[in-house]
């Protein structure tokens, strides 16, 4: 049965080998050995891409290329937002020029919040966190989907022209105003870098989890459709795998139980942590006789995407789990103690980027 990706649903994607036969998402394999010190490229936690031989090229070479990316304002910046922030800065150390779009108008249309919560949450919550875990106000474009530049919102309104109803419906199913003008909102979001105003036509890649692989197939029609205007290049991107919910399931913003953000109390993400779901076994004995299931563990995840990097440990860890010789109260602990320590040095760089944060905003 053929699946949908929805990137305003919340629903979970249960076989990620099918989205290369599904949608053409090519395997991100052959780059691995590229990027050996990439944490989740190496693990195979970014899986797949479109086109990324092109950014491949520009990085090899160091020509120029765009990392483009959007955040949501619609609530705590949490370990799952991390994985794009870390990509970010990844590819701003490659040479990248970074464009960062806070989708407020997405937030007010799709969440009903208001521009001024989203803002607060923009600032507060995604920029400073950026900013803290090394992103640089160097080749650093960030702005607001309500408050831009003039070249940017005459693209979006021309994009609506070479785009029918039945297509849009066809990609993102049952459609409502909102989604519409959203899905075209994004689309210039992500090509106009490459407007004579904002540096030309370069390549660009776009870091996305695979529920916003719709976004990513309408733009790149539309780039080709453009090309007698613009001369734009399809946009690139790469996909990456979700960390599951601290109580399983998918991880949002929306629930509190099922993340720990990155401005919690270093305590109460302890008590998470220990309240976490894991893939013991039913009993202390059981676990011990027939191992525990790391692939189903909540607090594995942590370890595997966020605060274990030599790969030795992580082998280990996994091994001792499997082979029952560490029962999950002991792996709690152990994820807590270094969750605790990460969440106490990051909120000390917080504390420190204030002006760096104003700063950005005044470009």
């Amino acid at each position: 049965m053929a699946e949908r990706l929805d990137p305003w649903g919340s629903g979970r994607i249960e076989d990620y080998e099918n989205l290369f036969r599904e949608f053409g998402i090519n395997s991100f394999e052959k780059f691995r050995n590229k990027f050996q010190e990439n944490r989740y490229i190496r693990r195979g936690i970014i899986f797949g891409h479109r086109d990324f031989s092109r950014i491949m090229n520009s990085i090899e070479n160091k020509k120029p290329f765009v990392m483009m990316t959007g955040l949501m304002p619609s609530g705590k910046f949490h370990f799952g937002h991390k994985m794009v922030a870390d990509q970010i800065v990844f590819y701003q150390k490659l040479g990248a020029e970074i464009f960062i779009c806070s989708a407020d108008l997405e937030a007010y249309l799709m969440r009903g919040i208001s521009f001024e919560t989203a803002k607060e949450i923009t600032i507060d919550e995604y920029l400073t966190n950026y900013l803290a875990l090394g992103l640089e106000n160097k080749n650093l474009n960030f702005w607001f989907q309500s408050n831009y530049k003039v070249p940017y919102y005459r693209l979006r309104d021309m994009l609506s022209k070479k785009v029918t109803f039945n297509e849009l419906s066809g990609i993102y199913g049952e459609l409502t105003t909102g989604k519409i003008f959203s899905s075209i909102t994004q689309a210039a979001d992500i090509l106009h870098p490459q407007l004579r105003e904002f540096g030309g036509s370069r390549p660009v890649v776009v870091p996305v989890g695979a529920d916003q692989d719709p976004h990513i197939r309408l733009t790149r029609d539309l780039a080709a459709r453009f090309q007698s205007e613009f001369k734009f290049i399809a946009p690139s991107s790469t996909y990456h795998k979700f960390m599951e919910g601290l109580q399983g399931g998918k991880m949002s913003s929306s629930d509190s139980n099922s993340y720990i953000a990155l401005t919690e109390n270093p305590e109460d993400a302890r008590k998470k942590i220990m309240n976490a779901k894991t893939g013991g076994r039913a009993t202390v004995a059981e676990q011990k006789e027939k191992g525990g299931i790391p692939e189903e563990c909540t607090v594995y995840d942590f370890f595997l995407y966020h605060l274990v990097d030599d790969d030795n440990d992580l082998m280990r860890i996994y091994g001792d789990c499997k082979g029952g010789k560490q029962v999950c109260g002991e792996c709690k602990k152990i994820c807590a103690d270094m969750i605790a320590k990460f969440l106490e040095e990051h909120q000390k760089k917080r504390e420190k980027v204030g002006g760096v944060v104003e700063s950005v905003l005044a470009n």
